[in-house]
């Protein structure tokens, strides 16, 4: 029996349950999707006490008999030291480890000839990060959706399209099956958003000693909590979080979407969106950014806005409040905990 603890990004951390039926079952169709095998050589940044770092850094090797080197504390410069030194192959992390090595690899490409391939997974990967590693690393990059609940659910494809990789989280591993629900729990139209439901031979066996929040049905479906769409070839893409929405006046606001969009915007390092409360509209949009170096002075909310604009984003869809930070409160594991930002959210208005 395996016990870990969800990563605490929206709240009360819960205690996952796994049997090694459930564990093994997701690692062997997950390293055949990779091509994975007993001569690559793993990287694992991410902490044992997380899905990722346990299943995927420390079974994942074992089973396969391949080598594993495992990352105590995160910096680039040194990953990339250990994959030029070690042969490093294959690794697989969240967004901003990929967003580091990416910069890294733009500094000294050489240390990066034997990365093979980077999944890249625990959150929504900006695409136009997808790009850029995908450029500077010189693998392949691998976009991958999935829970403590139930490890990787969705992967790309070694031979996916270029456009599957860069905007969608991959589609279902053998023995998994996804849908999208409506609100009225009817199943909905390809490419039809809506709450993301997840079965199949890896979904954990309950929570500890908390059975009331298992979230799951009698014919197995799980409630994700995320929003998602297929699109008509079973590739998944999750749209956020069903906490992350922002209804400003009626009118779900595409968090993940405009995320996507003011990351590109230059000299922006990191970004989450959060709903602001509001007595009029109900909720407006609020943007935590963390900037480059030396590029602070150059964000401002009517800046970011007229390059959103730039793109075609609805006016109702615009960043209503620009909060500059040094950092996001994450996770050991990197993922952003947006609950945090959305306290801090509940004391600021709107500019202007």
């Amino acid at each position: 029996m395996e016990i870990l603890y969800t990563s605490g990004t929206t709240g009360e951390p819960k205690g996952v349950m796994h049997t090694s039926n459930t564990l093994f079952s997701n690692l062997d169709p997950y390293a055949e999707r990779l091509h994975l095998s007993d001569k690559d050589v793993v990287l694992m940044a991410s902490p044992m006490a997380h899905q990722t770092g346990f299943m995927y850094g420390l079974m994942m090797p074992i089973a396969l008999g391949c080598t594993a080197v495992l990352q105590d504390i995160w910096d680039a410069a040194k990953a990339a030291e250990i994959i030029e030194r070690e042969g490093v192959t294959f690794t697989m992390a969240s967004t901003p480890f990929l967003a580091d090595l990416t910069n890294a690899a733009e500094k000294n490409p050489a240390s990066f000839r034997s990365l093979r391939i980077f999944l890249a997974a625990g959150a929504p990967i900006p695409r136009v990060l997808v790009r850029n590693a995908t450029e500077h690393l010189g693998a392949k990059i691998v976009s991958a959706w999935g829970m403590t609940e139930n490890g990787a659910v969705t992967v790309t494809k070694l031979d996916s399209a270029p456009e599957k990789v860069f905007e969608t989280d991959g589609c279902c591993l053998p023995g998994m099956e996804a849908r999208i629900l409506r609100a009225d729990d009817s199943v909905a139209y390809v490419n039809e958003e809506g709450r993301l439901q997840v079965r199949g031979c890896s979904n954990f066996v309950g929570y500890l000693k908390r059975p009331q929040w298992n979230a799951t049905d009698a014919e197995g479906w799980f409630e994700t909590g995320d929003l998602a769409r297929i699109d008509a070839d079973g590739y998944v893409r999750i749209t956020g979080r069903s906490k992350d929405i922002i209804i400003r006046g009626g009118e779900n606001i595409p968090v993940v979407e405009i995320e996507g969009l003011v990351y590109r915007y230059p000299g922006i390092a990191e970004v989450a969106i959060v709903a602001m409360p509001d007595e009029r509209l109900g909720e407006r949009a609020c943007a935590f950014v963390v900037p480059k170096a030396n590029a602070e002075d150059a964000l401002s909310l009517k800046a970011i806005a007229d390059f959103l604009k730039q793109q075609n984003v609805a006016t109702n869809y615009l960043p209503e409040r620009l909060e500059v930070v040094k950092e996001l409160p994450k996770t050991p594991s990197g993922k952003i905990q947006k609950f945090r930002l959305r306290e801090t959210a509940k004391t600021l208005k709107p500019e202007g």
